[in-house]
């Protein structure tokens, strides 16, 4: 409920680089509040990468068993091959087991900070101002709460585990290479500057391509929503092939952004898998021309090049999972724009809770949407406790701005807005909202029954409330021509009843909210004559003994207003009841004559 005229698009921001160990290392001190299963999970990545990599050097004595019986004939030690076989089964098994283990307590520990992640967002958003959820698209925002944190935890759930456990398996297998050969060792050793090396390169150029990526998928989501959201509208006006032709395009450039930021990351894993063959190749060369020097067994170069294929592996893998990475890093960057977005004034602590019947006072209030564009300037009136206050005026005034102060969904510039003597500005938000009640012109239902949908305003409403408020709004006779009744199962786009029927269920659940104050925001604008009628009633009904805010076009609804305020430009211009205003022949008159002379030259 903006009041400024149409919806407002966010242009995207220019392409820009993330920087990725930041957002990476914020990323993970998310995992902070399981640091003590992260300490286990550690403990126990150490202890199967350790069992693990002795496997090669126990494989090699075992070779050197058969190599003397074969070579040097030496008589075949059983004993000594059978437990030496018998070390290396129970070494890999007890490191699969240990993997396992460390594998599972990984994964919860992941999905509990995606959990704790996603519940901070929920909360952010609920802490928005309104000026945020305005100035950005739906679809981007929800492309942010969904797919990006679905993104996130699949790079998390598929990286942090390989990257533990191949950067330790690099650590023990280099201790390993050098208790067999360090000249060898230092040879293999080669292949980590020259794998990081290729690895910094492909990232710094391929992460703004994966932001991007994601910022295409937001704006896609967001066109689609509207696309999908207006499309009775794009149907009405012949508009289906245009927005084809925007989603094609829109599609396309996703499409480009998303094949050249994984086109760019894929070359990472081949070019560390040349590196680490031919780090392999050149083991194997000059580890065979150690071995006819005497230098080096057989086995022991059986173990080495079975540590060098275990040490170049887990630096390809590292490499290949940098695309993972960088996507998901991408995706947190976006998410933790929208956590550090600003969000609304804490409430105060124990603020004050008005106990009067809903006077309403605004004393000298100045607000602007923007700061180069003033709209209410020194705005003061009242609204006694049980009237009734219309306000009318040309569209662009600031009348729903009113409401939008009043119930402090965006802040004053200056001046103080009272209710029951408190200044709404030192109440609670839920405090003050919980004394009004809003029936706005677009009606909202949820997916639910009728019956559901009036007890919204309180669920803990017996049924026997439910149909009082639904009497009071006549929401029982129309429930009378459905099959199903009150349990009729309806949604927003609420198919099977009229817009007029769906204001009269709004109405029924303000209603039920009890409120001391009533907001009816343009409540009659798009119902015809007849059900205008039926509403109407049911406002009044709604109204009783009720302070009430009544903004409106149509000048017959607030006939028995007891005060009209007439704005232009952010200002109250005239005040009075309707039959002064008339008289006066000023801005009301003016309206009043403009709508009831073209009413009847239509009638002529």
């Amino acid at each position: 409920m903006s009041g400024r005229g149409g919806p407002m698009r966010m242009a995207g921001p220019p392409q820009k680089s993330v920087d990725f160990l930041p957002s990476a290392k914020r990323l993970l001190r998310r995992m902070g509040p399981d640091l003590p299963r992260l300490v286990l999970v550690l403990v126990l990545a150490v202890a199967s990468v350790g069992l693990n990599v002795t496997g090669p050097k126990l494989l090699g004595r075992a070779t050197d068993f058969v190599v003397a019986t074969a070579f040097r004939g030496q008589p075949l030690d059983r004993d000594g091959l059978r437990d030496v076989v018998l070390q290396a089964v129970a070494v890999y098994v007890g490191s699969a087991v240990l993997a396992y283990v460390q594998g599972v307590l990984l994964n919860r520990v992941v999905q509990r900070t995606v959990f704790r992640l996603r519940a901070d967002v929920e909360a952010t958003i609920h802490r928005l101002p309104l000026s945020h959820v305005d100035s950005t698209p739906r679809g981007e925002l929800l492309s942010r709460v969904t797919n990006d944190i679905d993104n996130i935890s699949q790079s998390l759930q598929q990286t942090v585990s390989q990257a533990l456990v191949s950067v330790l398996t690099v650590i023990g297998v280099v201790a390993m290479m050098f208790t067999i050969s360090w000249e060898l060792a230092l040879l293999a050793l080669v292949a980590i500057p020259l794998t990081l090396g290729i690895v910094v390169v492909i990232a710094k150029r391929s992460q703004p391509l994966f932001v991007n990526q994601w910022r295409e998928t937001g704006q896609l989501n967001a066109q689609i929503e509207e696309a999908f959201t207006g499309h009775d509208v794009v149907t009405a006006f012949g508009r289906r092939e245009e927005v084809r032709d925007r989603f094609a395009a829109k599609n396309a450039e996703l499409y480009t952004a998303s094949s050249g930021a994984q086109f760019l990351s894929g070359t990472i894993m081949p070019s560390t898998m040349l590196v680490g063959n031919l780090v392999y190749v050149a083991v194997a060369v000059v580890g065979a021309t150690m071995v006819t020097g005497g230098t080096l067994t057989i086995g022991g170069v059986q173990a080495f090049v079975q540590y060098s294929r275990q040490f170049t592996q887990p630096l390809a893998q590292l490499g290949s999972m940098a695309n993972l990475l960088q996507s998901g890093v991408a995706s947190a960057e976006r998410v933790f724009e929208l956590l550090d977005a600003p969000t609304m004034s804490p409430d105060p602590v124990d603020g004050p809770k008005p106990s009067g019947p809903g006077r309403i006072e605004f004393q000298h209030v100045s607000f602007r949407y923007s700061p180069e564009k003033p709209l209410i300037e020194d705005l003061s009136f009242v609204a006694e406790p049980g009237h009734t206050v219309a306000i009318v005026g040309p569209t662009g005034a600031g009348k729903t701005t009113l409401v939008n102060l009043l119930l402090r969904y965006y802040e004053l510039d200056a001046g103080r807005i009272l209710l029951d003597g408190v200044d709404v500005a030192t109440m609670s938000r839920a405090d003050l909202r919980s004394r009004a009640a809003i029936v706005l012109q677009d009606t909202w239902l949820f997916q639910g029954t009728i019956a559901e949908n009036i007890a919204y305003a309180r669920p803990s409403a017996s049924e026997e409330d439910v149909l009082e408020a639904a009497r009071a709004a006549s929401v029982d006779t129309v429930v009378q021509t459905l099959p199903d009744g009150f349990q009729t199962l309806v949604d927003d786009d609420a198919g099977r009843i009229s817009a007029g029927e769906k204001q009269l269920i709004t109405i029924a659940r303000a209603y039920l909210a009890k409120p001391h104050v009533l907001v009816l925001d343009e409540a009659t604008s798009s119902v015809d004559t007849r059900t205008e009628r039926v509403v109407q009633h049911a406002m009044a009904v709604l109204r009783a003994d009720r302070t009430s805010l009544v903004i409106a076009h149509r000048l017959s609804t607030i006939r028995d207003a007891d005060l009209i305020l007439v704005m232009e430009s952010g200002r109250v211009v005239e005040q009075g009841r309707h039959v002064d205003l008339v008289g006066a022949g000023g801005p009301y008159a003016r309206l009043h004559d403009a709508q009831f002379s073209g009413a009847a030259a239509e009638v002529e």
